[in-house]
């Protein structure tokens, strides 16, 4: 029967936003809780004063996403920490002053527009974090989720990414690359601006300068010495796809790309990666093969993509087990992983804030696409099983296998690999 060791620290775990001392986060939420329940509904700077400590909660413990959802009642707020959304209460909209109308004036949104979608941007006091503020209306009145970007300095360097030796060496030898696309794909949330960011900090510096760096963002998350940065502004007519054409004419020589959304902007960005271009770029995508076969059923021509794509990266942010984990031949009985007699299962304790559960560590695959088998796949309009088929074949380690394998050492659950991976490609 194999043995497995209770998990301990790893210099490349990260928690919602980067390496942070011990937090009682159950102390800062009751804090917060009792400070937004002793405020007076009816009072004038009730708003003001919600959001302000709202605002100062969520940089405490670094949370990446604040989620406010009015009800018949009033507003829950959800909070989101190591990618698990948490209730932090529910808490009255304001009699004189609403809350949600506070973020707009903030956000220099339109308050008296409410029936319509609205996006902007909040100057945090907080001179190192951004925050994205989105509205939408339902049922009982707008929506809004806060987006905070840049609550730490940490993850600079591809080296501090936490990826393996294996995968950080293909990425810096796609970087050195003229021409071409690399796509960075997986949900929100897992890391994927991150890791574009560390990949032009390495531009900068290992070219010195030499290089002609640029980006078109929505929005620019993080400032980059050295790079020409660029943020969308659709009110104004400056969309991607106007942006990345304008683009061409400012004698780029890498071109960052904050998402591809659509096909036109697909079509744009390769098309630029054909004509002496390297091109980085985040797309929405469940694997590396999902990604192929999304960009093709987009109707981007296989040969296109054949041409125009040198990598394809996953990734995602795996929690990792607290130290008051313990082993379960029960659970192993059901679980899904191949050859694994004995896991590791959550308990809970006031280090992990219950959940059982601290900081997380980085999975990701690299698939290769100047391997000559997977542009025949690719021509071929082969489908993503047969694409991530070849690809394993060609020696990448998956998504799957490296999660298998941090369950095997004790790292993570069974529970954690399927809440974060789901239906992932298996074969």
């Amino acid at each position: 029967m194999s043995t497995i060791a209770a998990p301990t620290s790893n210099s490349a775990d990260r928690n919602g936003s980067g390496h942070r001392k011990h937090l009682d986060l159950d102390h800062e939420r009751d804090s917060i809780v009792g400070r937004l329940g002793k405020m007076s509904p009816t009072s004038e700077v009730y708003a003001s004063e919600f959001v302000d400590s709202l605002l100062d909660f969520s940089h405490r413990v670094g949370t990446s996403d604040v989620h406010l959802q009015p009800t018949r009642t009033g507003l829950e707020v959800r909070f989101r920490s190591n990618g698990v959304l948490q209730l932090l209460g529910a808490f009255p909209l304001g009699a004189n002053s609403s809350i949600i109308s506070r973020l707009k004036v903030l956000a220099q949104l339109l308050t008296y527009q409410a029936d319509l979608p609205q996006e902007g941007r909040v100057a945090s006091p907080k001179a190192e974090t951004e925050i994205r503020v989105s509205t939408y209306p339902t049922l009982h009145g707008e929506r809004a989720v806060l987006r905070f970007f840049g609550h730490g300095k940490e993850y600079n360097s591809l080296e501090e990414l936490g990826h393996t030796p294996k995968v950080t060496e293909q990425i810096r030898d796609a970087l050195r690359e003229t021409s071409g696309a690399m796509l960075v794909t997986g949900p929100a949330g897992s890391g994927k601006s991150t890791t574009l960011y560390a990949c032009l900090r390495h531009l900068v510096n290992s070219t010195n300068g030499a290089r002609s760096l640029v980006s078109i963002e929505d929005p620019i998350e993080v400032p980059i010495d050295g790079v020409a940065q660029s943020q969308v502004n659709v009110a104004g007519g400056f969309d991607l796809k106007t942006g990345l054409r304008s683009l061409m004419r400012q004698d780029p020589e890498v071109i960052m790309v904050g998402e591809i959304r659509d096909r036109e902007t697909a079509e744009i960005a390769i098309q630029a990666s054909l004509t002496g271009q390297l091109l980085l770029t985040t797309f929405h995508a469940d694997s590396t093969a999902t990604a192929i076969s999304r960009l093709i059923e987009m109707g981007i021509e296989p040969f296109l993509v054949r041409s125009g794509l040198i990598a394809v990266m996953s990734q995602r942010l795996l929690r990792l087990l607290c130290t008051c984990s313990r082993e379960s031949k029960d659970a192993a009985d059901f679980c899904d992983l191949p050859n694994i007699e004995v896991v590791r299962v959550p308990t809970g304790c006031a280090r992990c804030n219950d959940t059982g559960y601290q900081n997380r560590a980085i999975i990701s695959e690299f698939l290769d696409l100047r391997n000559a088998n997977l542009a025949n796949a690719i021509l071929n309009k082969g489908d993503s099983r047969e694409i991530y088929r070849i690809a394993i074949e060609c020696g990448m380690s998956t998504l799957l296998q490296q999660a298998t394998e941090m369950v095997r050492q004790g790292r993570t659950s069974p529970l954690e690999v399927r809440r974060l991976l789901g239906s992932a490609v298996r074969l």
